[in-house]
């Protein structure tokens, strides 16, 4: 019997960058990575700014994992987790100002 060696499979880049502020796009969940918190403990409600502190990579999803500092945890999430925090968001108050 002949196998094929499977060819590796380029990592997809990064959408987002290290310092990059993002918002979170649903309430993220402790899916037991956190063992300080409760199992499904909210760890960032969803429109929460934070901010890109790492980024890895989930090989078996061939996808980006970001490490983002929100105010209360840093979270691992996907790119469809997040969007892009407009310029101008003031941290404090997650308001644009006028």
């Amino acid at each position: 019997m002949s196998t094929t060696p499977q060819l590796p499979i380029e990592a997809r880049s990064a959408v987002y960058a290290w310092g990059q502020r993002v918002i979170a796009l649903d309430d993220l969940v402790n899916d037991g990575s956190h063992p300080g918190c409760a199992p499904d403990a909210l760890l960032a409600a969803r429109g929460s700014v934070g901010e890109v502190v790492n980024i890895g990579h989930a090989t078996e999803l061939n996808e980006p994992v970001y490490l983002v500092q929100f105010a209360d945890a840093v979270v691992g999430c996907l790119e469809v987790e997040l969007a892009p925090a407009p310029a101008g968001l003031l941290p404090e108050t997650d308001e644009v100002p006028a």
